[in-house]
């Protein structure tokens, strides 16, 4: 299915409208829903053994069900991986949008950094989407999702903005960047490869420090402009694709958030403090593997800057919770309180090292983010998280959101609380979603949404290791 008749047409997504006695004995059944061996695209032994391992010691059984269902579910259905030059190339697609998302690539395989020491081809995997990110970040850095091939032309015929072939979408969006960021340096902390980081990888964090600067916008509004012609408003930008103004003073604008939504206020806090962590990273990779402290210090300095930018401009007074960091601003005064379940959101900063969990404005951010002051914020009888406007329905919660809860917890009852919530939102389907009405699991968008799955897998298996008795 593609992207464009997927919104357009379908809409919420209602699968699975089971009686509640047969619900509960599909649940209890534990049916194989897991794509069989003979269909998998790929097959890790480490991660074949983590599962087994699981299931071995966590008496949940539905936990291992799940768990077995979730965590391989990139692998199993959305990469492709050969060679390209003689070396390692692998494209992910998101599930059900055969296109690729330099951020959902990111964070679909970021689970399995943590095997690549035990399985050699796993690693090889990986740095595959390194070296197919680098291609796309050089043919396009304002572009979100690309295609397999250079010559496939985007479904979305009515976009006003500098078109290529083999680009699937072209929403400016600062987590994409640095989504690539965090996999390369992670890859080259655990690994120790810098086979991945050569000169056209180091082209491309040049392209991505300019791309930077010039959504600083201390020059001007600079190349890139987006419309659309659509009756969804969040699916384009007002001022003629340029957005609504900004004052610079040192901060990132971001046209589009995590969730391919047009900001409002162009300075995207969660993202902008994503960057800073980011740049700081590949400044020490630069350093490392290609002595080039010129460039090092430029990297580093431009963290610098956009750090200092957000406590001046970022951080305000809430009349309840004291001083939180906003979700967007725009340098002259105006802010947005409001919080997305995409990640980079607020609530997921710790996940992100772009913030410490203990960090005071951040923990009254959380509050802020998991109450009704938060108008994205959603309580069910039986489960709560965050959503947002892009499924164009209130009430519709977002796993994700209730991941990134548990995963910057410290509180092992909100952390159990949060498992629990996640196995009332499958539906018997034994997959994540990307969002459900509240106290109406069945009815979801997205039965196939890799990302979700697998950074659930990632909870989990972060839980197991750490938490073993938050498990049952």
């Amino acid at each position: 299915m593609n992207r464009k008749d997927f919104i357009t047409n379908t809409g919420i997504l209602t699968a699975g409208l089971f009686l509640s006695k047969d619900l509960k004995a599909f649940e209890l059944a534990h049916p194989v829903v897991r794509i069989p061996m003979n269909k998998r695209k790929f097959s890790s032994p480490a991660i074949e053994k983590a599962i087994l391992k699981f299931q071995k010691k966590v008496s949940d059984k539905e936990l291992g069900w799940l768990f077995n269902n979730c965590l391989p579910n990139t692998l199993d259905t959305t990469v492709t991986y050969t060679t390209t030059n003689g070396k390692p190339d692998t494209y992910v697609i998101t599930g059900d949008i055969d296109a690729m998302w330099l951020r959902d690539s990111s964070a679909q395989v970021w689970p399995y950094l943590a095997f690549m020491k035990e399985d050699k081809k796993l690693k090889d995997l990986i740095a595959g989407v390194i070296n197919r990110q680098t291609t796309y970040v050089l043919k396009d850095p304002y572009a979100n999702a690309f295609y397999h091939t250079g010559e496939q032309k985007s479904e979305w015929e009515s976009d006003h903005t500098d078109m290529q072939p083999g680009i699937h979408e072209r929403k400016w969006e600062i987590d994409s960047l640095c989504y690539t960021m965090r996999l390369a340096y992670n890859y080259w902390k655990i690994t120790g490869d810098a086979t991945p980081f050569d000169e056209q990888w180091k082209k491309g964090i040049h392209l991505i420090v300019a791309t930077f600067k010039e959504q600083q916008r201390k020059t001007g509004l600079g190349p890139y402009k987006f419309q659309r012609e659509t009756a969804k408003p969040t699916d384009s930008l007002p001022m003629a694709g340029y957005g609504f103004p900004v004052k610079p003073v040192g901060l990132i604008c971001s046209m589009f958030r995590p969730s391919d939504d047009a900001t409002i206020f162009p300075f995207l806090v969660p993202s902008n403090l994503f960057a800073v962590t980011s740049l700081r990273q590949i400044a020490e990779l630069i350093t490392a593997v290609h002595k080039d402290s010129a460039f090092a210090t430029e990297l580093n300095e431009l963290a610098q800057e956009v750090e200092m930018a957000i406590k001046k401009y970022a951080i305000v007074e809430h009349p309840v919770y004291g001083k939180i960091y906003a979700f967007e601003v725009d340098g002259f005064g105006n802010v947005n309180l409001m919080d997305d379940a995409n990640v980079p959101s607020l609530l997921s900063l710790p996940y992100l090292n772009a913030v410490d969990v203990n960090d005071p404005v951040y923990q009254n951010t959380r509050k802020f983010a998991l109450s009704e002051h938060n108008p994205y914020f959603y309580k069910g009888k039986d489960s709560e998280g965050i959503g947002g406007p892009h499924v164009e329905q209130q009430e519709m919660i977002w796993p994700l959101s209730i991941i990134a809860r548990g995963l910057t917890s410290t509180d092992d009852e909100e952390i159990k609380r949060c498992i629990a919530q996640l196995k009332l939102s499958h539906a018997g389907t034994g997959f994540m979603h990307e969002s459900y009405k509240k106290d109406h699991p069945e009815t979801f968008t997205r039965s196939w949404f890799a990302w979700t799955n697998t950074i659930f897998g990632e909870f989990l298996w972060e839980v197991f290791l750490t938490k073993p008795h938050l498990l049952g």
